[in-house]
């Protein structure tokens, strides 16, 4: 009896000295990570300036050296660092050429296709390793016709021409950017019959409207030598290995095949210059086009066409498989090293990257070095952290989609969540965009980081203050490295930057070191603020006890979202209740988990030392973290099948669009151009199908088999 009692005693005693010899608690790490102590917006200068010393697309040398000083440097911060290689297909320009006949009466134009090195350009000397202006995965092929001018190349601006009496069979289509993605403007056009596609960078959205607007090095502007390039692929991944990761010696589609399935454009494209599609634009004739479609104030009156103007495409690209490298660092979990909270970025670019991809990877780098500073302070995280730094993005998302596909079933066991920054900064004001349940999380990190802007203000006071509308945005559209996560397997996710509305210079020569420092970030301080809330965000997820998800917000913003669909076909005798009823469902089940954490928080006394909550709470976790997973269906989308997410995918006519149900949508707009029963019969089996899925999330909430 004494020798128990002693044993209590002995056990109590133990328990106190271990109270009062325990290291701090976590929030005190995390308030740490966020302070200027440990901030250095030199350093993240540094970084930046070092990555983007030359042009390093994916697959060139310039890419391979900037890989090693990533991996060199997580490596520095005592992180298992690594790196994970693909052999995948890319594109390359071979030849192109481009000439315009204004009339039968005049002689051809011959344009160089080329962006010009600025006054006092600090680059000059490699600027020309930057590639031949293209779109990767151009169709090769020479075609000569008369220009028809589209607008932005979207569905409804065909249907505007149709309306007009304007047929685009057989002619070369003149599209600018800044509606849809570039893809879908080729895919667009060669639906409407046509057998080529210009696409250019208007000074009306890129080049401050004209007038006596300066450009670049003089403003933030894009000077009207400048070209948007880019992919035109719409899919993700390697192109040739749909579903499954390009390992060495793997099975391969070819490229035969993708054309027959259209997986890849079946018509010539090049994107040219603001300047050359002015030139372009003054040999098109025909019906003046309309007040929205014109361009900035002092530019000529664009018309319709089709011609006078004629203009041949020739396009040669090679298609090589070649080496692409992703960069992995991994900071172990003390307690459940086997829940994976994964921050990504890519780190390949068309041209210098300053902002696009490599403020983001500079602004990785931070985070990686203040997340060591911490473990010197004694700071280790309950769950695994993994930091990956992707490669070959810009080409179709393809190192991320590689190494989920590869990686599938672990990370669908095992990923907590997904948090992306792309073009960390392309100026000033915050934004977000993720999956609801990470909501609240985003708001409340955003009220602890200062506004780099103005020091009497938080972040979130200044995003509130913005008049986003929403707030949060989604993570429907395919625009970054989310997308194989999210869309693919099922992990929530979440996308920050600083900067709205995009910026002037995107993916041309001009994206250099030079205009981050004079017009993104002077003092990099809204570096620094991106990776204090990335981070902020990455430990909370990491080392709380309960996984901060709200399904509440979820549930909330699908109803809503059903409500707005209900009242768009309401005569269409489309039954949304079997969708409500799994709403439902889905917030009860929200209610359940959030008091089940509840009672496990307060429970209190001796007792509670003794129980072994662990596996509750683990439990909990799991389905916190499994639920989202359900929102997924097996056989994907209907004419998308990759894209397995049920409430979140791109838009079927712009990659760079949110969908939300985007089975129902898609079948909507299919019954609307058909309206026969069977094309609506579909829109009720895709109502069932998003019914089905919310149920199966309420039941994972839940955690009750049936």
């Amino acid at each position: 009896m004494l020798k128990t009692t002693a044993a209590v005693f002995l056990s109590i005693a133990t328990t106190f000295s271990v109270l009062l010899s325990s290291p701090p608690p976590k929030s005190y790490y995390h308030s740490l990570f966020i302070s200027t102590s440990l901030s250095d917006n030199v350093s993240i200068s540094h970084h930046l300036y070092t990555l983007t010393r030359r042009p390093h697309a994916a697959g060139s040398e310039a890419n391979a050296e900037a890989a090693s000083y990533v991996l060199s440097t997580l490596a520095a911060c005592n992180m298992k660092a690594r790196t994970v290689s693909y052999e995948v297909l890319l594109s390359y320009p071979d030849s192109r050429s481009l000439n315009l006949t204004p009339s039968p009466s005049e002689p051809p134009i011959t344009f160089d296709l080329k962006q010009e090195i600025y006054k006092g350009d600090p680059y000059a000397d490699v600027a020309d390793e930057v590639l031949p202006t293209f779109h990767a995965y151009a169709k090769s092929g020479s075609v000569t016709g008369q220009v028809v001018y589209v607008n932005y190349g979207r569905v409804e601006d065909y249907q505007t021409l149709k309306d007009m009496g304007t047929n685009v069979t057989g002619t070369v289509v003149l599209a600018r950017y800044g509606q849809i993605f570039r893809g879908d403007i080729v895919k667009n056009a060669f639906d409407a019959g046509a057998i080529g596609a210009l696409v250019y960078t208007d000074r009306k959205d890129y080049g401050g409207g004209g007038g006596d607007v300066k450009w670049f090095p003089d403003d933030k502007w894009m000077p009207p030598s400048g070209v948007q390039v880019g992919s035109v692929y719409k899919e993700s991944g390697d192109p040739t290995t749909p579903g499954w990761a390009s390992s060495e010696g793997c099975e391969r589609v070819s490229v035969e095949e993708l054309e027959s399935r259209g997986d890849v454009p079946l018509i010539p494209s090049l994107p040219i210059s603001g300047a050359d599609g002015e030139t372009i634009m003054r040999s098109i004739g025909g019906e003046i086009a309309k007040h929205d479609w014109q361009g900035s104030k002092d530019a000529t009156t664009y018309r319709i066409g089709p011609g006078p103007g004629v203009v041949n495409l020739n396009y040669k690209g090679k298609q090589v498989i070649t080496t692409i490298q992703n960069v992995i660092g991994v900071i172990e979990g003390e307690e459940e090293p086997d829940r994976f909270v994964i921050l990504g970025n890519h780190r390949d670019a068309w041209t210098f990257g300053a902002v696009d991809p490599n403020s983001g990877t500079a602004t990785l780098l931070e985070v990686a070095q203040r997340l060591w500073k911490l473990q010197r302070k004694g700071w280790k995280p309950r769950r695994t952290i993994i930091l990956c730094n992707w490669d070959a993005e810009e080409y179709g998302l393809v190192g991320s989609t590689e190494w989920v596909e590869e990686n599938r079933e672990l990370l669908a066991s095992r990923a907590v969540a997904y948090l992306n920054v792309d073009c960390a900064i392309t100026g000033a004001g915050f934004q977000a965009s993720a999956t609801p349940q990470l909501d609240d999380l985003l708001k409340q990190a955003a009220q602890q980081v200062q506004d780099p802007d103005n020091s009497s203000q938080t972040i979130y006071e200044q995003w509130i203050q913005s008049g986003a509308s929403p707030l949060i945005g989604r993570l429907g559209g395919s625009g970054s490295d989310y997308a194989a996560f999210l869309q693919h397997i099922g992990v929530p996710a979440a996308d920050m930057q600083f900067g709205t509305g995009g910026y002037p210079v995107y993916h041309s020569l001009y994206d250099d070191y030079v205009w981050m420092e004079k017009y993104g970030d002077p003092m990099f301080r809204r570096h620094v603020a991106a990776a204090s809330v990335w981070g902020l965000v990455a430990l909370r997820l990491a080392d709380e006890e309960f996984l901060p998800f709200n399904y509440h917000s979820y549930a909330f913003e699908i109803q809503k979202l059903a409500e707005d669909l209900e009242t768009e076909i309401s005569d269409k005798g489309i039954n949304f209740s079997p969708l409500f009823k799994s709403i439902e469902e889905l917030s009860k089940a929200a209610d359940k988990i959030n008091n089940q954490k509840k009672a496990i928080k307060e429970a209190k006394g001796w007792a509670s030392m003794w129980r072994n909550d662990r596996v509750k709470v683990r439990e909990l976790n799991d389905r916190l973290m499994m639920a989202e997973r359900a929102f997924t269906d097996r056989d994907g989308l209907l004419r998308m099948p990759w894209y397995k997410h049920l409430i979140y995918a791109p838009s079927r006519h712009n990659d760079y669009g949110s969908t939300s149900f985007p089975g129902i949508d898609d079948a909507i707009e299919n019954a609307k151009k058909l309206n026969t029963a069977e094309s609506w019969s579909l829109v009720q089996h895709e109502v069932w199908r998003v019914a089905r899925a919310v149920r199966h999330a309420s039941l994972v909430l839940g955690g009750n088999l049936t």
